[in-house]
């Protein structure tokens, strides 16, 4: 008998140590918003955006019930990219369901009208309950057990490249400026998220000639293992000069059904340098079979289907595996980028 209580012992104390050492993110659908989960390894968490207010607190109540699959009862950091409804609209309804540490955004909102300042407005409300923190890019948020460095905010990008990067990009002769975006999608928090020899970027909604500001004429990023579809995959972002030059080997695009995925940023996406898969929140529906991924890689396959979510569990190695929660399939990336 004590043998047995021994043994049961020992493999309660082991789990949590074993989880203890991989990243695991969760990519939550919210109807084409975003709303990002990271669990480090030491436990803390940092969710980046909200998703959207309404429905009946349907994309909060998304975040709390995966959190709670996580394990994660109390959210160390909430990271507002930027100030749009689709990504800080659900902080009230978040926070009657989850305690928040910390949030972290770029400052005031540039965009006014009655709507914006309302959104604002209900945001601060809530986050000058909490502890806040302002970044610039450059700063670090101080995620334990990760490394959390702010590429872009508030309109600006890092002015020194990161470690072993700010070689010159070949891809950026090919790519040229757009209009001026004066809007919040172009004052994103941008972070580059590592996890030992593991790394993953975010960049918010931030619009294309933000995203060259970071990576031409020279690339300060470098490269990456995973590459979230920046603005949901729409074509106003998602430029074949950042993307191929991150060279990800997997791309994972949190769309909406009929809220981006659009034709042209998945084929950028789909053609990028050493891309093995891309894996989908939903199947956009404007981009055409060809420009969807295999239906194995999409989480909701028609704008039915009931919401799920993208898990990635990564190793200190760079290894990582990437599972969908409708239908279980997994896929490991065991390559180690050098």
């Amino acid at each position: 008998m004590r043998k047995w209580i021994l043994v049961v012992l020992l493999l309660w104390v082991g789990a949590p140590l074993r989880a203890a050492g991989k990243l695991a993110v969760y990519f939550i659908d919210v109807e084409g918003g975003q709303a990002t989960l990271f669990v480090a390894p030491s436990g803390k968490s940092m969710l980046v955006d909200t998703g959207w207010p309404g429905f009946n607190g349907r994309d909060a109540e998304r975040i709390a019930t995966v959190a709670k699959q996580a394990g994660v009862s109390r959210l160390d950091y909430v990271v507002i990219t930027h100030f749009h409804m689709d990504h800080v609209g659900g902080v009230p309804q978040l926070a009657e369901r989850i305690p928040v540490g910390t949030y972290v955004d770029h400052g005031h909102s540039v965009e006014k009208g009655k709507e914006a300042e309302d959104l604002y407005h209900d945001y601060v409300q809530v986050r000058d309950r909490a502890s806040h923190l302002i970044v610039r890019a450059g700063s670090r948020i101080p995620v334990e057990g990760l490394d959390v460095r702010v590429v872009a905010a508030a309109g600006e990008a890092i002015a020194r490249p990161l470690l072993g990067a700010g070689q010159a990009n070949p891809f950026c002769s090919a790519t040229k400026p757009r209009e001026v975006d004066p809007s919040e999608n172009a004052q994103s928090v941008g972070m580059m998220i590592g996890y030992g020899k593991f790394r993953i970027i975010d960049l918010g909604d931030l619009t294309w000639n933000k995203e060259l500001q970071l990576v031409c004429p020279a690339n300060k990023l470098g490269t990456v293992d995973v590459y979230l579809s920046t603005h949901h995959g729409l074509n106003e972002s998602n430029a074949p000069a950042i993307v191929h030059a991150l060279k990800p080997r997997v791309a994972i695009v949190n769309n909406g059904a009929t809220k981006g995925g659009s034709p042209e940023a998945l084929s950028t996406i789909r053609s990028s340098p050493g891309l093995l898969d891309v894996w989908q929140l939903h199947y956009a529906q404007d981009a055409g079979k060809g420009n969807n991924a295999p239906e194995p890689f999409i989480v909701n396959v028609d704008q039915d289907s009931p919401a799920s979510w993208i898990k990635l569990e990564a190793q200190s190695d760079g290894s990582f595996t990437v599972t969908n929660s409708r239908n279980g399939n997994s896929k490991t990336y065991p390559l180690v980028r050098d």
